[in-house]
């Protein structure tokens, strides 16, 4: 199944604005509801994702290229664990550890955001490349 990639640009985009809000207010509430919107996101049903269809792609033209939507929910996966942990860091009044959490998925939404760098897409690869037996 194939994606049009500024699909999840622009999720990362809002991404990237709810999680600095974390960071800013410390809001454990506003990370578990990221939380679910990339719970949705891994399995295809991302709120950001249905703005983009119904409000962003019609004013656009259709992309150059597609990408392969595996690695999109992996991504989505990686930022469940980097919420999660947030989470058990605001629960656990372990502050370091939310914040610290936080930051590092505002970092990769950031990323791909601003330059169209994946990482949780980038890991996906690596990984795929890593298991024995695989040629791509």
């Amino acid at each position: 199944m194939q994606a049009d990639p500024r699909s999840p640009r622009f999720s990362a985009a809002i991404t990237t604005v709810v999680l600095a809000l974390v960071l800013v207010t410390g809001s454990a509430w506003l990370l578990a509801l990221q939380a679910i919107v990339f719970v949705l996101g891994a399995l295809d049903s991302s709120p950001y994702g249905y703005l983009f269809r119904r409000f962003v792609r019609p004013r656009l033209g259709p992309p150059r290229e597609l990408e392969d939507v595996a690695s999109l929910r992996f991504a989505q996966g990686v930022g469940i664990v980097f919420a999660v942990v947030g989470l058990i860091g605001f629960t656990a009044g372990i502050t370091p550890l939310a914040l610290g959490a936080t930051a590092a998925a505002l970092l990769a939404a950031f990323l791909n955001a601003a330059f169209g760098f994946c990482l949780g897409c980038e890991m996906y690869l690596i990984i795929r490349r890593l298991q024995p037996g695989r040629t791509t």
